[in-house]
């Protein structure tokens, strides 16, 4: 009988790592499977579910298991018999807030608890759990600690320099404790993915963090609160960046970015226009590898983005401007088309009068794969948008995305809808079609039944590869 190397099915098993129901079938298989499953069944907690908790209670050592029964908190779990495996050593990705979310969970599951006591027990199930992974896992990757009430004290932790050592993704406040960043700047020194909540201050302990960092490519910070200026804190970000993501709620300097020169991907949300002032130098600036530009909410004066995507927009592949209110222009199409030639994704709103310029964009950007078209009161209405875009799109584009920003009522009939479908088929290349609706209470073509038994018809035909309604779509931009 033909049997798989290791390898090779370590390599086939892998590609379950998101499928928990098909990747649970492969445990009871035989010994081997079970070995190689298991690693990756329980690498994740995210993928975890309350049976995953009940078994990690059941690897508790007996010190913790007291600390339990003396605080009155009794979770049933799987078997008496010692575990098969050491599961907590196989986690790489661990949220402590998903496990606190998780346990309190399990608790309300177990019917024995009041409302009170939900909460602090299952804070004091989760520090067991948290010393149980930082004293087994010898490679942790992510860690994300941004909503549970206490921080990780490591100098309780031995093991944690084993555990954190290679860590290269944390998501966390920037108010924890300075100590709490100093003692992950003394273990953690590849970290290459860095997310930041800023709430209230930022922790010095986290500069000293950043400082040690030998190649942090990733830099994201969000913050919704009025709080001091963050501008000295950002100007000690290395050089190293690729990615630089701030969602920021007050203002701050963006001169500092001129300084990354090998940025990949920008992203800049802001609530207020006047936060934008500091574009005026940005301008100017040359980023090579630049190929994502995100600036979403607010958008600094036309002009200034039209001489940055003159400097930067050739490498471009996806680019979103605009903000969420349909603050267009005719001049940054034309822009976007001039100087991005290598755009895949691209998302714009184009005017009642400006049907012209889509033409222009899809004949300029033959790369272009994907676009988000803003509907509105002031916008092409879905009929001219899909008969464009069947004329004159690229032949590798497939994903048209309709981003409703304010409430208007879709006209497109089901016929007209047919036709565009019909003469979509007729193109060569024929390329199956992604269709999204983001919906902000507008009657979009979604609310019609008979264009929903459209849609339905040439998905079963293989037309429509793809159909989704979103309320919102910012996570997705």
């Amino acid at each position: 009988m033909f049997k798989l190397s290791v390898d090779c099915l370590n390599e086939i098993l892998e590609y379950l790592e998101d499928d928990m129901v098909n990747l649970h079938s492969c445990l009871i298989v035989n010994a081997l499977w079970c070995k190689i499953s298991v690693r990756i069944f329980w690498r994740n907690v995210y993928n975890y579910k309350t049976s995953n908790y009940r078994t990690l209670i059941a690897c508790l050592p007996n010190e913790s298991k007291e600390i339990l029964y003396n605080n009155g908190i009794t979770i049933s779990t799987p078997t008496s018999r010692p575990p098969m495996f050491n599961y907590a050593a196989f986690c790489k990705v661990l949220s402590i807030d998903k496990v606190n979310y998780d346990l309190e969970l399990l608790l309300y599951n177990e019917q024995i608890y009041t409302q009170s006591e939900l909460s602090d027990n299952a804070f004091i199930v989760t520090q067991e759990i948290v010393k149980l992974y930082l004293n087994q896992i010898t490679s942790l990757k992510y860690l994300h600690l941004r909503e549970y009430p206490i921080e990780i004290n490591l100098n309780l932790y031995p093991e944690a320099k084993v555990c954190l050592k290679n860590l290269t993704e944390l998501q966390c406040n920037s108010n924890f404790s300075s100590e709490f960043f100093y003692q992950l700047s003394q273990i953690c020194y590849n970290i290459s993915i860095l997310d930041i909540m800023a709430i209230e201050i930022i922790s010095e302990g986290l500069t000293d963090l950043i400082s040690v960092q030998k190649n942090l490519q990733s830099f994201i910070i969000i913050q919704f609160r009025e709080m001091t200026d963050l501008t000295p804190f950002m100007e000690k970000l290395p050089n190293t960046l690729i990615r630089l993501n701030i969602l920021k709620y007050n203002f701050i300097s963006l001169y500092f970015i001129t300084r990354f020169t090998n940025l990949q991907e920008l992203r800049l949300y802001f609530y207020y226009e006047e936060y934008f002032i500091d574009f005026e130098k940005l301008q100017y600036s040359i980023f090579p590898n630049l190929q994502i530009l995100k600036i979403q909410c607010k958008c600094p004066r036309f002009e200034l983005l039209i001489k940055f995507l003159e400097n930067n927009g050739k490498n471009l592949k996806e680019c979103y401007i605009g903000d969420f209110y349909g603050d267009s222009d005719n001049s940054l199409n034309l822009a976007i088309a001039k100087f991005c030639p290598n755009i895949r994704r691209l998302s714009a709103g184009f005017k009642n009068n400006e049907l012209e310029t889509m033409k222009i964009v899809f004949n300029c950007c033959q790369y272009l794969e994907g676009f988000i078209i803003w509907r509105g009161r002031d916008f092409l209405n879905e009929k001219e948008v899909l008969e464009t875009i069947v004329k004159y799109s690229p032949k590798n584009f497939y994903e048209i995305i309709f981003q409703h920003i304010n409430i208007i009522y879709s006209v497109l009939i089901p016929e007209e809808l047919e036709s565009f479908f019909i003469n979509w088929t007729n193109r060569v290349p024929q390329k199956s079609l992604s269709l999204v609706i983001v919906n902000d209470g507008s009657n979009s073509l979604d609310t019609s039944d008979g264009n929903i038994e459209i849609i339905n018809k040439y998905i079963e035909l293989g037309v429509i590869k793809k159909f989704e309604i979103y309320e919102n779509f910012e996570n997705e931009l």
